[in-house]
Formats: C-alpha cells, structure tokens, sequence
C-alpha cells in the first residue's frame, strides 16, 4: 500500500497527540485512584483543566526544538536521511521518559504523597540502596514497570519510523515562516501565559491539598521542575519573598528574647555567647537519632502502642511534648539536631557544597573542648552525602557498616539497630576507660522502607511481618536494649543522652503542611536530668544549645535555638514540606509557599485541621525573615565559629 505525503511536522504532531492522551488517561487515573481527595477540594475541572495546559507547556519545551530542526534540516538529502535517525531518536526517548515517569508515579505516591519530585533526583544518587529497597519492598511495581517501558521503548521506535516516512518538503521561501511560525507558538505553548512569569506549579496550584495540586502536573515536569530548582537553590528561599539583610536580622533577632549585648560579632551575625546552667565536670553527649519514628508510633505521646521500651524510659527523664521537626528528610533532621540550623527549600546543608568545610555543627565546637567525635551508623556512609559533611564539620571517627565484625543481621540500609547500638556501647566504653569526654551521633536505620528487622524479637503489631508499624516497634526495643546496656556501664553516670527522630515515617495529609506529621519524639536522659514532661512548643532546632548547657559546654556559637534549661518558652517551630515553609507560633501558622502572598491559618491539634485566617503582618515578615535567613548565612558562609576562639570558658 502506498503511504500518503506527509508534512515534515507530521512526527511532531503525531508524538505530542500520542503523549498528550498517555498524560491525560495517566491522570484521570491517578485522581479517581485519589477520588475522595479530589472530590474534598472540588477539583476535578481545575485539575483536568489545568492539568491539560501544564502538559501541552511541557510538551511544547520538549518536542519545540526538533520541530525547529525538522524545518531547516528536513529533505531528502544526506543531512536530511541523519535528521530522521535524530528525531526518531529523540521523538522515543522523550516518550519513553514521559511514559516512565507515569509508571512509577503510583508507588511513589504510595510511599510519599505526591508525584515524583525532587525526591526522585537526591534518591537517584543512591542506586545500589534505592534499589535494592525497590527489590525487597516494591518488586512488582519495579517488575511491571520496568517490562513496559521496555515494551514502550520497542513500540516508540517503530512508530517513529512510520510517522518519518513520505515527507512533503516546503519550498525553500516558506522555510523562515514556518520556522518563525513555530517559534512563536512552541514559545507561547511552552510559557503558557502572557504574565511577567512563565506557568510553574504556583500557578496552577488550587487546592490545600499537596497531592491534587500535584495531579495537576505530570511527573517529567515535576521532575524537570525540581532539576532547575537544584541549579537555582542557592537563592531557592527568594521564592517566598525578598527583605534586606539588615531587615532578615534585625526581625530576629526582636523574636529571639535577648539582649542586643549578646551578640558579639561582627563578622557572624548569629554568634552568641551562652552559659551553660550546669557547671560541674563536662559531661558526655550522646544523640540517637531515630529514623522515622514520629509521635504517631509512640504511646506516651498519644500515638500507637508501638513504644514500650520509649515510654519506661519517658518515665525516667525529660520528656518533650510538643517538639516538631523541621522537615521530612534525614539529613534535615541531621542539619537541625546537630546544627540548629534553620530548614530552606534548598536541599539539606549536609548536601551543599559550601557547607562541607567550616559549617557549625556542636562536634566541632565539642572537638575543640578536646571532645572525641564520631557519627556512629549502621549503614554505609557515603550515602545522602553524610561523611563527606561529617569529616569536614567537626567528626574525628565515623563508623559504618564495613566496620562491623559478623553482625548478627544485615538489612538493605546496613546493619539492625541492636548491631548498631552494641557497637556504640563498646566504643563508649573504650572512651571512657581512656578518660576522654565523648560525643556521639548515633542514626538508627532499621525503620525505613521495606522494614526488615531480625525475626523473633518482638510480638508483632500487624499480622504482616514487613510493615511500618512492626519496624517502629523493633526499633522501640533496639532502644530499651541500648539503655539497659548503657545503665551497667560507667560511662552512664557522665552522659546526656537525647532519644529523638529525625523526621515521621510517611509525611503525608491532605494540608498544605500537614503539621501532625512533623510532631516527633525527643526525651533527654541521664544520671541528675530532672524527670519531667514539657509542653513548651519547640523546634529540633533548640535540642543542640540545651544538650550543651546540660554538658556544661558554655561558649560561642551560631545557632538560633533556644536552651530549654533556661525560663524560656520559644512557642515556636518551623517545618519545611516540599517547597513549602510554616511558621508555627502557639496555635497561629504562617505558610509561606512560592511565589505566593503568605497566608495565614490556625491550627487545631485535636483535629489536626489548618483554618485560613487573617494573621498580623507582623507574624507573617518574621516567618519570612525565618525563612530566608539559613540561606543567606548558607550563600555568604556565615553560619560557623571564629577560626579561633576560647570555646569555653572552663579552659
């Protein structure tokens, strides 16, 4: 049969139809997947709607170029028979990516409540962990996915070869107008608006709730959005607003509830000096950080019965109520215990270049007391950048899992935490027989997807053996194993421990910040710590300066927390969810996302529901101010200690 002439935009035209009804059927199928979601914020034309726009915008920057090349490079000469083989190419690469991004959007949603982000990028970093976790926890979706992108990869190809054949080739005179032509409408279609700014996900966002607006786009968008964020990241905070230096501290440095006197330099605008309330003989730091276990699995906090271990030891120290994390990512947690420092929309410092030598962390300012150091962990090292941050800021020893003789069980994020906890055990007993003063970071990994721990160790919570709330509940006995060893020991008398988690499992909610999911575990334990359970509202940001002035550690330092020894009451806590900052004070919210007016709300903890009200302005500029201020200290290096200075005044 003889095939009919064609136009030489005809694969153009042919593929974006293609790619145009994938999107479409990709997302009516994730939304009646979500339907109550969807029906809750009556979001079913905006999301189609909308949704359409951002898929044609995104089309028209992927296939706007080869529809160029395709007009001046298009004939049947020899230049024109590589062009085929190029578009071709390009034509099932480009639809194989957007295929794959929508097969793999269904478990990523499952996992972490919205279409593939950022996330999906830091994640990839990572394969050989990614995915073996992929392999023990999601192997059906990796299988299924996988064949038909395959399968997607034949079948492109083949229609790509069909849709280059019988060209129609233009004259030469109406090459620039339809190169002109083209150019114009790709350019109009790509930006989607005549607005000063081009269409972003601020735009077509509608509802208060974080997964809808996300239907909205596709994944290769969202991705391909997150990618530029990455390269913009160093000005990411300008987002929610912009304010002077000046302005950014004078604000905070008003909220802080202290004396102008006790800033003292000028070269650092956040260092302070601070005294430690307890003045005997320095004391040793330990910090457990717990993955992923948030209040919801705990029972002392009105969460499930998942932490018997947790709430024995609640009863024997000083218990934090109402304390929230800063974000959802370890390394957040990691950059707000162990550096006080303020979450942005950035990636995590311990990610950052600039913030891999000379950044604060309480191990260099430890280090310097003639403290040992040391990140102590299960798994390996290198991941999520941790050792390169770690050795640059302050940590003398790091171990990981190749420094593990025969443990008793191996997980896909390293070994169990009862492998790990016996190793910090015998190392804190060696530092102390050798009458070195010791801090530790000690990170838990066995509650992290897909949640494999040791058989036998505890009854299980769910009949299923492989499940977050199971894991949880491993991890609360590791943790009541740990302490019973610790108790016996000598170096227990001369040791702050804090519990803590470094973020929830699962962040999740139909909010913009779904704020119940930021509230965490923090108990500080220790011979002399004072049994008592606090409300104050507080942030993992103030865990740093109090454990100093529990070890006697007084001295200079950057951080913006408070010491919870003190008589002070922060009411405060700050929470970054994707590209979105709250600013919580007392039951006020300030939610602060980008390219947007910020908004205020209240929060009811009883219904863990957001309000939208009218909040002073006053309130939203120091949510602002908060929110730009760990950027700027990032960008100009200003969040650090003196290249000299007389820590502590006990020297």
């Amino acid at each position: 049969m003889k095939t009919s002439k064609r136009s030489i935009l005809f694969p153009i035209l042919f593929f974006i139809g293609v790619n145009l009804i994938i999107l479409f059927l990709s997302r009516l199928g994730l939304s009646i997947w979500q339907i109550e979601r969807v029906n809750d914020v009556s979001g079913w034309l905006p999301l189609l709607l909308q949704g359409t726009r951002i898929d044609i915008s995104a089309l028209c920057w992927l296939f706007g170029l080869p529809a160029l090349l395709s007009v001046l490079l298009c004939h049947s000469n020899i230049i024109g028979q590589i062009w085929k083989i190029i578009l071709r190419l390009w034509l099932t690469i480009g639809s194989t990516f957007i295929l794959f991004m929508e097969l793999a959007t269904p478990a990523f949603i499952e996992t972490y409540d919205i279409r593939p982000n950022r996330l999906f990028i830091e994640y990839l970093l990572y394969p050989k962990e990614v995915f073996t976790m992929l392999a023990n926890g999601h192997l059906f979706a990796v299988l299924s996915s996988s064949i038909m992108t395959l399968f997607a990869v034949v079948i492109y190809w083949k229609l790509s070869g069909w849709a280059v054949k019988s060209f129609i080739f233009p004259n030469w005179k109406w090459r620039p107008v339809m190169f002109i032509a083209i150019a114009t409408t790709m350019f109009i279609g790509a930006r989607s608006s005549f607005e000063h700014r081009g269409i972003n996900p601020a735009m077509v966002a509608f509802s208060s709730d974080p997964l809808v607006n996300s239907l909205v786009l596709n994944s290769g968008y969202s991705v391909m959005f997150a990618i530029q964020q990455l390269k913009d990241e160093s000005r990411s905070s300008e987002q929610y607003g912009k304010m002077s230096a000046e302005d950014i501290f004078s604000t905070i440095k008003a909220t802080q509830q202290r004396p102008a006197s006790d800033y003292i330099s000028n070269e650092i605008p956040t260092l302070t000096y601070n005294e430690a309330t307890y003045k005997g003989k320095l004391k040793n730091i330990v910090i457990i950080l717990e993955e992923s276990l948030g209040a919801q699995f705990i029972g002392a906090l009105g969460g499930k019965p998942l932490s018997p271990e947790f709430d024995k030891l609640a009863q024997e120290g000083w218990l934090f109520e109402n304390i929230y994390a800063t974000g959802t990512r370890s390394v957040r947690g990691i950059e707000a215990v162990i550096s006080g420092f303020t979450p942005t929309p950035a990636r995590s410092t311990v990610k950052l270049s600039k913030s891999q030598r000379n950044f604060f962390t309480i191990a260099e300012l430890l280090k310097r007391n003639g403290y040992e150091t040391s990140f102590i962990y299960g798994g390996e090292k290198h991941f999520d950048n941790m050792a390169s941050f770690f050795y640059g800021n302050g940590f003398k020893t790091i171990i990981d899992e190749k420094d593990y003789i025969n443990p008793d069980f191996v997980a896909t994020w390293g070994v169990s935490d009862e492998d790990l906890f016996k190793k910090a055990d015998s190392l804190f007993k060696q530092w102390n027989k050798e009458d070195k003063p010791f801090f530790s970071l000690v990170f838990s990994s066995s509650n992290h997807d897909p949640f494999e721990f040791p058989d036998g160790k505890i009854a299980l919570y769910d009949k299923e053996k492989q499940t977050r709330n199971n894991a949880a509940k491993y991890a609360d006995y590791a943790i009541g194993k740990f302490f019973k060893l610790a108790k016996n020991a000598d170096y227990w008398k001369n040791t702050i421990f804090l519990v803590i988690a470094d973020h929830d499992s699962r962040v999740a909610g139909a909010s913009l910040v779904p704020i119940q999911h930021f509230h965490i575990p923090a108990l500080i334990l220790g011979n002399g710590i004072e049994v008592k359970k606090d409300k104050r509202l507080v942030s993992q940001i103030d865990m740093s300066p109090t454990l100093l002035s529990l070890a006697g550690i007084s001295g200079a330092y950057p951080m913006l927390g408070y010491d919870l020894t003190k008589n002070i009451d922060p009411n405060r806590a700050f929470m970054q969810y994707n590209q979105t900052q709250a600013m919580m004070k007392g039951s006020d919210v300030v939610i602060l996302e980008p390219k947007t007016e910020a908004k205020g709300y209240t929060y009811n903890k009883e219904t863990q529901h957001l309000t939208e009200q009218q909040l002073p302005e006053k309130l939203k500029k120091e949510a602002l101010a908060y929110a730009l201020i760990g950027s700027y200290l990032y960008q100009n290096q200003l969040y650090k200690l003196p290249e000299a200075i007389n820590s502590n005044k006990n020297e």
